[in-house]
């Protein structure tokens, strides 16, 4: 199949609603962080590309239509030279609200593991430094921006704002705006009664 759509944009930046939009929309199965954690076969897959092992970017993928969130966003210049044809997407919302949201899901996530190989123990390769240090977390989010913005052709790449709802996402997708509203889905109180 391969991939047709590249999400760049970090975690808490609205992939979840974004991997339930696209897949309402025809661009799924969706890959994200969800897919990961409930499949074993995945998470021995992506231990081993963070271990150092070679992409093996068609199994990682194998019958995934779009990826959002980590563990792929973190690959994501190496994922749109391979897919060429793929469109990209930057989710996106302020560094503080990213820092906020962040902080009360995914670093509490990080900071209470106990397991060495937890796919939040990524985390200061991601953000190259401590996870819990607003100003490294922040700066890091805001290069990741930067760095897509600066990477990625204008024509290909859609930064959705979080909350802009269908209209932004269909026009760039070329599909018809659904009846139903945008999905909202894992807000902060939702992810801690999933974790």
């Amino acid at each position: 199949m391969g991939l047709k759509l590249i999400g760049t944009g970090f975690g808490r930046t609205g992939t979840e609603s974004m991997r339930i939009a696209l897949n309402r929309l025809g661009f799924g199965p969706t890959h994200h962080m969800f897919e990961v954690i409930a499949n074993p076969e995945q998470q021995a897959m992506w231990r081993a590309l963070y271990r150092g092992a070679p992409p093996d970017w068609e199994r990682l993928f194998a019958g995934y239509g779009a990826c959002v969130d980590w563990p792929s966003a973190y690959w994501w210049r190496e994922l749109i030279a391979y897919y060429p044809e793929a469109k990209v997407l930057l989710t996106h919302r302020s560094a503080e609200s990213w820092w906020e949201s962040f902080e009360k899901t995914i670093l509490r996530v990080y900071r209470d593991s106990t397991d060495a190989e937890s796919f939040t123990g990524f985390l200061p390769t991601v953000l190259g430094g401590d996870p819990a240090d607003r100003a490294v977390a922040i700066a890091a989010y805001r290069r990741n921006v930067a760095d897509v913005l600066a990477t990625v052709p204008k024509e290909r790449l859609l930064v959705y704002e979080l909350g802009s709802g269908w209209a932004p996402l269909c026009g760039f997708l070329g599909v018809e705006v659904p009846e139903e509203p945008y999905p909202v889905s894992n807000n902060p109180e939702a992810f801690r009664a999933r974790n």
